[in-house]
């Protein structure tokens, strides 16, 4: 009987482990809902700082990894106002003094339009199973979805969070919480997705929460209008004549 107790207690651990999945399934599965070569979208942020709420829209096109362009449409204050992203470079441009800047360096830290977003967040566009490695921390229920959480870690150097923790929908596979740390391994950035719908066979956010713990204010809401996969895009829309059209 004790050889027998014994043999079971052993086994414990095997048993519980192997109820865990793969972490890099699951950051394949992500990648699967969330990455697409070409991609069109329209979306509306609502930032809520400290003091005033301000919302504006915004239309997007990607290319890969390495190419974007968006457009502000509205408020008319910033309406007209450009992004081109290529490579790891940035170029603003601001209608209103008819100037195109390039944000480089400590600058790319800054929030884009008084957001809980950086130059940097905005840039962030690779597939997540190529920038992190992750493990099977345990399971929770969020928003009444069965997840599974996930602790990440950067296995590239040139990365914004070395560490990242993320509670994964168990069917849709959409990390419905994510927690973003520093190499200090301070918490810098919370995101929270509220509501999903589905593009095609894919389970995409329709409204996300970012919040920068380090800002006052309630956050910055994302809301996604419309997005188009797979989306037949013009080369010329990402070069830095398309910022003066």
């Amino acid at each position: 009987m004790r050889n027998l107790i014994i043999t079971i207690l052993m086994f414990i651990p095997l048993i519980i482990f192997a109820e865990y999945p793969s972490g890099e399934m699951l950051l394949k599965k992500i990648d699967e809902n969330m990455y697409s070569e070409n991609i069109i979208s329209v979306s509306t942020m609502i930032i809520h700082s400290r003091r005033a709420t301000k919302t504006m829209k915004l239309k997007s096109w990607k290319n890969g990894d390495n190419s974007s362009f968006s457009e502000y449409l509205s408020p008319p204050k910033n309406a007209g106002t450009k992004m081109l992203k290529l490579d790891n470079n940035l170029w603003i441009y601001n209608p209103q003094a008819d100037r195109t800047i390039r944000i480089s360096g400590h600058m790319l830290r800054q929030s884009v339009m008084g957001s809980d977003l950086s130059y940097e967040d905005m840039m962030e566009e690779d597939e997540i199973s190529k920038i992190y490695q992750a493990e099977v921390i345990g399971e929770e229920v969020i928003n009444e979805a069965d997840c599974w959480i996930l602790m990440l870690t950067a296995k590239v150097a040139d990365v914004n969070y070395q560490t990242r923790k993320i509670w994964v929908d168990k069917t849709k596979y959409l990390a419905l919480r994510e927690e973003r740390f520093g190499k200090s391994g301070k918490l810098l950035k919370t995101t929270t997705i509220d509501e999903v719908f589905l593009v095609g066979k894919r389970w995409y956010p329709k409204k996300i929460m970012f919040k920068d713990v380090l800002k006052k204010g309630k956050g910055t809401e994302l809301i996604i209008e419309s997005i188009e996969f797979d989306a037949n895009i013009p080369a010329s829309i990402f070069s830095k004549a398309s910022l003066r059209k």
